[in-house]
């Protein structure tokens, strides 16, 4: 087994925000390499939130984020198990980030799921037109809509979208590694942007 300095394990906390044991542990079970310790932190979040699924989230914060000049800004609900995680300044901070994010990128739906089927079927008939247009069989423009509808959740799902402040992670990443971390379910239930001068449903 490797020799884990404790400037690697502060490294590795540096750049996930997990904790000093686990950051350890990542370590040595990658024998040192710091790539592979991240992406071992990131499977273990998405372990810990995939047995976490079905657990009811109740408490957590209404964070709000306004663009500098005031007239672009959000509020989101970010929800987790107990009162204890919520009041955390980590779990503050992913609420913030979260605000920041949806500013920034202004999504329209919190997930993929949450896509009604009218607007489905509309960008799914936009997508087969482009590609009859671009000269593509009708069965091979059927493939080619499906792969857009893909960019099209990527573009305006909150969970699918990459994270402004690290684009190697998607929102539900981010959320699935505080999940690890704290070992409770962390979930956006909802958020609304405001755009100066715009009307927001």
């Amino acid at each position: 087994m490797a020799v884990i300095s404790t400037e690697q394990v502060k490294q590795l906390r540096d750049k996930t925000g997990a904790g000093m044991m686990d950051c350890k542990r990542a370590l040595e079970e990658t024998g040192g390499d710091m790539e592979q310790a991240i992406e071992f932190l990131r499977k273990k979040g998405a372990a810990t939130a995939a047995k976490r699924a079905d657990k009811e989230t109740n408490q957590g914060v209404v964070e709000s984020y306004i663009h500098a000049g005031g007239r672009i800004g959000a509020m989101v609900e970010l929800n987790c198990e107990t009162d204890f995680v919520a009041k955390t300044p980590d779990f503050k901070q992913l609420a913030h980030d979260i605000a920041m994010q949806i500013t920034a990128m202004n999504p329209l739906f919190v997930k993929k799921e949450d896509v009604d089927q009218e607007t489905l079927n509309k960008e799914l008939e936009i997508y087969k037109i482009q590609a009859v247009n671009e000269g593509k069989p009708a069965h091979i423009a059927e493939k080619i809509a499906q792969g857009r509808l893909e960019k099209y959740y990527q573009e305006f799902c909150l969970l699918e979208q990459s994270f402004i402040k690290d684009s190697g992670k998607t929102i539900k990443d981010l959320l699935d590694e505080a999940t690890g971390k704290v070992g409770e379910k962390i979930g956006v239930r909802r958020f609304q942007r405001y755009h100066l001068g715009e009307y927001s449903k």
